[in-house]
């Protein structure tokens, strides 16, 4: 029988919203139907195919700060496609960056693939079409997090998409690695504000690697993506107002709205397809969030620009492959009842 459940390793009461450790998320699937819903709503719209000849099982354990999530995958041999139908269904902008810690597994992105063995680190690309295929059973951590988040222009990183960055850097990478594989376990007992930190310090580490790979400097030295860095912000930070338009944005930034539509035409995107993302995930995180559990969907959806209830179930469901009330099902705890 079909089932996901969320297994909390700390417990979060909805009558405690100022409760500063919050609970990793685990979901657990023993069927590949199952699992395939659940790496979809995790992270973005996904194909999943696997031996039918062999029970299957899976399990998620993930912790999320400041817009990045940690996500440890332990499971039976499978293969994820990131296909072009998958990503006319949204998510088009992250980047993946995959540490593999036990089996092996084949990254193929952009003509290029690449053999992960464990301690492996390697970076992907959603706007773009991916395979991923574990050949054993196996444990991976992936990192998602908007591209926006990285001082590099996407496309600089064009040419590291499924490659071996422990082979690019033998000196930074390992320490990235060390990093990183102490999480979403981690995370879990720490407060809001020391997760954002080691998210952030994350991003950085792995900023620091990638351009001194490239051999590039930052990016916001150049004025127009310091620019496209601050109309990204305002967005942010206006979400949850309804008015959020185009015109409001390009009338904040003094430019017009034919180039406001042209930044983000070269970013690969629209801005309307930028702002709903971005509520989405917005939408997505509080829901995941065990200490707002006494928040309605419908409060949170409100909370983040969307005041029609079943417009808002669609796009979710569009982007998760669920409804949004089955998705906090699934990736929070029952309320503690005393």
């Amino acid at each position: 029988m079909t089932r996901i459940t969320s297994l909390p390793e700390a417990r979060a009461s909805a009558r405690q919203p100022t409760e500063t450790s919050l609970p990793a998320a685990i979901a657990r699937a023993g069927d590949l139907d199952t699992f395939r819903s659940m790496v979809s709503s995790s992270f973005v719209p996904l194909s999943v195919s696997g031996n039918s000849c062999r029970p299957f099982t899976a399990v998620l354990t993930s912790a999320a700060a400041d817009e990045v999530v940690f996500t440890d995958v332990s499971a039976r041999p499978h293969l994820v496609e990131r296909t072009r139908e998958s990503i006319t269904r949204g998510g088009e902008g992250y980047f993946k960056v995959s540490l593999l810690l036990s089996g092996s597994s084949m990254l193929v992105q952009d003509g290029r693939e690449v053999l992960m063995q464990p301690g492996d680190l390697t970076i992907y690309d959603t706007s773009r079409p991916y395979s991923l295929l574990f050949d054993r059973d196996f444990q991976n951590l992936i990192m998602m997090f908007p591209k926006s988040r990285l001082d590099l222009p996407s496309a600089f990183l064009d040419d590291l998409t499924a490659v071996s960055l422990n082979e690019q850097h033998q000196h930074l990478s390992p320490v990235v690695t060390s990093f990183l594989s102490h999480f979403p376990a981690r995370l879990t007992p720490l407060d809001t504000a020391a997760r954002s930190k080691l998210a952030r310090t994350s991003l950085d580490l792995l900023d620091t690697l990638l351009t001194d790979i490239l051999g590039c400097e930052r990016y916001p030295a150049d004025p127009q993506a310091k620019q496209f860095e601050r109309i990204r912000q305002y967005i942010d930070d206006h979400l949850g107002s309804p008015a959020l338009c185009p015109e409001q944005i390009a009338a904040a930034h003094f430019v017009s709205v034919r180039t406001l539509h042209a930044q983000f035409s070269r970013a690969g995107t629209t801005v309307s397809t930028w702002i709903r993302e971005r509520r989405l995930e917005r939408c997505r995180t509080d829901l995941g969030d065990a200490a707002l559990l006494h928040r309605s969907v419908s409060e949170i959806a409100t909370r983040w620009g969307f005041n029609d209830a079943a417009h808002f179930s669609r796009v979710f469901r569009a982007a998760f492959g669920m409804p949004p009330s089955a998705y906090r099902r699934a990736r929070t705890p029952e309320p503690t009842r005393r």
